[in-house]
């Protein structure tokens, strides 16, 4: 399982021109659910990325999280993380979860970031979506379990 997360300043989500997930500072994350993952990988995943210390302190260091910022979390499935780009000129998708699986371990982890008090948005699992942000350094990061 892949997350892409993305420190912002404001992120939003929309689908056939409606708006339907947005939020203030906080994390994008760009979620990727890969074939063999399970809900103990989505759970640490999650673990990882509520915990991850990528917002400032007092002293300007990064060191809180993002509940500690105050920060909300919008979700954005993205099956492309998990292309295998090693050869050719065009991703291959294999390593990718089958659609049934890969939106019931997305669910799971939005249900995870809510259970741990986290303001926590999504877009729409397998829609063409337009995701807005503005992303905060810029400050980006890629976790995997």
């Amino acid at each position: 399982m892949i997350a892409l997360i993305q420190r912002v300043l404001q992120a939003s989500v929309t689908v056939e021109g409606e708006v339907c997930g947005e939020i203030g500072p906080g994390l994008l994350v760009l979620l990727g659910v890969e074939q063999g993952d399970d809900e103990q990988k989505a759970t640490r995943l999650c673990e990882r990325v509520l915990g991850y210390r990528i917002f400032s302190d007092e002293n300007d260091k990064m060191n809180l999280n993002v509940q500690q910022a105050g920060g909300s979390v919008l979700v954005v499935s993205q099956f492309t993380l998990a292309a295998d780009t090693q050869k050719g000129m065009r991703p291959s998708f294999s390593r990718g979860a089958v659609p049934d699986e890969a939106k019931r371990l997305y669910d799971y982890f939005t249900g995870q970031c809510r259970e741990r008090g986290i303001a926590t948005e999504t877009g729409r699992f397998a829609a063409d979506m337009k995701v807005s942000l503005v992303n905060d350094g810029p400050v980006t990061f890629w976790l995997q379990v």
